[in-house]
């Protein structure tokens, strides 16, 4: 709906339906995750048995909460390890793909550039199949030809990290790209003509300009990492991060302890996003 085009109360009343369907939609699966989290019942379902904290702290089976679940606790670990270096990973190279996207001027650079966002577009199963045989075909010709095990390029933590870095990164590229695209490059100019170095003048100048899309291009790598199930799922070995063990604990059947683990990571994940936008706001409008 366009405000500056008058409308009939009558559609204004549709319009408004149908947002607040939308948003009823999108909420409600996640409001009986979390209601779901305190129920006194072995089965995340009707009936409600009433409330209980034991699916969060309970250390007695059957009721063993997620902070005594020794296997959860440990793929929560794992998530983490892998999202921190994928963030580092990700961050790290997406500004220096920022730069060159936005700085320097070289044949093909278009071509380049659809090349480095084109993870975007490629399902994340593929992505994940094509990075397991990539690894597997190089391992396995290595292995053939000298006698070398190349175990870091068969299924596991360092493959996982890979795979998520390949699009992620795409993602880091486009956040600090449109931050580096508003700087006023007179800025370092005149740097540079009081006597800085090109290298001091990025460090003193530019990026800290660039921090608050540093800061959210940071939130969102860790958060698209640590809940990624996809390409993970195409290249985990005998650690599995979290996504992959509840994919593993549902197939055995869903408890409660399920959804209290779902509405923790939506509490944590909601108040990283909200980081993330306060983050890249202009702080110059304040």
């Amino acid at each position: 709906m366009i405000p500056s085009i008058p409308q009939s109360r009558y559609a204004k009343g549709i319009y408004g339906a149908y947002v607040t369907l939308f948003f009823i939609y999108l909420a409600a699966p996640l409001v009986v995750v979390g209601v779901f989290a305190f129920n006194d019942s072995q089965f995340p379902s009707m009936p409600w048995e009433g409330a209980t904290l034991a699916w969060f702290f309970g250390d007695t089976a059957p009721y063993i909460g997620i902070f005594h679940d020794s296997a959860l606790l440990r793929s929560i670990g794992t998530s983490a390890f892998v999202a921190v270096w994928v963030t580092l990973l990700s961050v790290t190279v997406g500004t220096c793909n920022a730069f060159l996207f936005e700085r320097a001027r070289f044949p093909g650079k278009n071509l380049l550039y659809m090349l480095a966002i084109s993870p975007l577009v490629i399902p994340g199963v593929i992505l994940g199949i094509s990075i397991l045989v990539f690894s597997n075909a190089i391992a396995n010709g290595v292995e053939d030809a000298i006698g070398w095990d190349l175990d870091f390029l068969r299924p596991g933590l360092f493959l996982v990290i890979i795979g998520q870095f390949a699009f992620i990164t795409t993602i880091t590229t486009l956040v600090i790209s449109a931050r580096l695209r508003k700087f006023d490059i007179t800025l370092e100019e005149a740097a540079l003509n009081l006597g800085a170095t090109r290298a001091d003048a990025i460090r003193t100048i530019t990026i800290p300009y660039l921090k608050p899309a540093l800061i959210g291009a940071a939130i969102v790598s860790f958060l698209m990492s640590f809940e990624n199930f996809n390409t993970t799922l195409m290249l985990v070995g005998s650690d599995a991060p979290l996504t992959i063990a509840m994919f593993d604990r549902l197939k055995q059947g869903s408890t409660p302890a399920l959804n209290a683990l779902s509405l923790l990571l939506m509490v944590v994940s909601g108040g990283l996003a909200l980081m993330s936008v306060f983050a890249q706001r202009d702080r110059s409008s304040k």
